[in-house]
């Protein structure tokens, strides 16, 4: 690592995803109805009651990342009232998160299909002024079909948006950091005395996420993200870790950089494994938003090959129970023995989410973070203070 990029990675230390913690927490979604696919009534809902409710919880605990959604409408064309489309904007939820919280990053999700990277950059950089250098943005190079063709922005081919990514990126790098006025010509945009004021307090930038799984993701994610967000694909131990390696190792060996990879996990914690089975079972299948399931595997496995029935069946339960991601479900010393095989893999964050986001972060604070804590993953919040 040369002496810039040193200078570039200390920078952005003072964001709480940079902290002490062995295993870093957060939680995501709660700006729509947070990631599971289900009908029962105590699913979380996008109010902004509900939402300052679980933030200032999450924040409160010391966990280290809030993180929004996009989307610009639900999963079932011609459904606009349906839950899953009933999304708060992230760049104006963000602003109003950061204002309610003292600790938790605060980060943005945008596709870069569908927003100006100067609009972005000042969007950016308002939050994160207003939440005193905690923001952090999500950066994401497609999305789904019908949500971009509302724009007049078709769904470009898989490399062709990773050339727009790119250079959206550069161009909102720039004006972040930039001392004077630039010009940029590529591809896809011209920019003429590009420059914006204020830029970001964090310097040279707030941190970024992204979530690239194809050899083009990936190479986006080791060069330009501090944060790469995978979904685990396995749950053998061995597997795990050569998948999260496999990030590490890339961004040392081609770019000379650290980051740190993230994933994905709905939880459900009771009293008891066999009760946290049961809940699972009662809203990820008995109570499943099989609509909605079915319209986003149709999208999702489009251009895949075919699953066999078991896989099939274990991808349905996923996305049910939050999106696609893994699932941790137990008692108390059970969810912390899972949160700690991902942290024994070399996973660095988890965003967590639960059908009741008030219920469950009340469940992982009073039982789950002092097991964390007692295994040296994490320090009691304020003691590194």
């Amino acid at each position: 690592m040369n002496g810039k990029q040193h200078e570039a990675q200390e920078a952005t230390r003072t964001n709480p995803i940079f902290g002490p913690n062995t295993l870093k927490l957060g939680i995501f979604g709660i700006n729509g109805k947070g990631t599971a696919n289900t009908l029962v009534p105590e699913q979380h809902r996008p109010t902004w009651d509900s939402n300052l409710r679980a933030a200032r919880l999450a924040d409160e605990m010391g966990l280290e990342a809030i993180v929004a959604y996009s989307r610009w409408k639900g999963h079932e064309l011609g459904k606009l009232g349906h839950s899953s489309g009933i999304v708060l904007d992230p760049f104006t939820w963000a602003a109003g998160i950061a204002q309610a919280t003292r600790h938790a990053a605060v980060f943005a999700t945008t596709h870069a299909a569908t927003y100006h990277p100067i609009t972005v950059a000042k969007q950016c950089a308002t939050v994160d002024i207003i939440s005193g250098g905690r923001f952090g943005l999500n950066v994401v190079a497609g999305w789904n079909r019908p949500e971009l063709e509302m724009f007049g922005a078709p769904l470009k081919e898989h490399e062709e948006r990773y050339k727009h990514l790119a250079e959206w990126m550069e161009i909102v790098l720039r004006l972040w950091s930039e001392a004077e006025e630039f010009d940029f010509g590529g591809d896809f945009f011209a920019i003429r005395h590009g420059g914006s004021r204020p830029q970001p307090l964090q310097q040279p930038r707030p941190p970024i996420m992204n979530a690239g799984s194809s050899g083009l993701g990936m190479e986006f994610a080791i060069r330009r993200a501090d944060m790469c967000f995978v979904q685990i694909s396995s749950e053998d131990g061995e597997k795990r870790r050569a998948q999260v390696d496999a990030y590490k190792q890339a961004a040392r060996e081609r770019h000379g950089r650290e980051v740190q990879v993230w994933t994905m996990a709905s939880v459900v914690q009771r009293g008891t494994a066999a009760e946290a089975e049961e809940y699972l079972r009662f809203y990820a299948v008995d109570q499943a938003d099989n609509e909605t399931i079915d319209a986003w595997l149709a999208s999702q496995l489009a251009n895949s090959k075919s699953l066999d029935r078991p896989a099939m069946e274990a991808l349905r339960l996923r996305v049910a129970a939050g999106a696609g991601g893994s699932i941790i479900a137990g008692d108390a010393d059970g969810i912390a023995d899972q949160l700690q095989a991902f942290a024994e893999c070399g996973v660095d964050g988890l965003l967590l989410s639960w059908v009741d986001f008030a219920d469950g972060l009340g469940r992982l604070q009073e039982h789950v973070l002092p097991r964390l804590e007692a295994r040296g993953l994490r320090v009691p919040f304020g003691a590194d203070r």
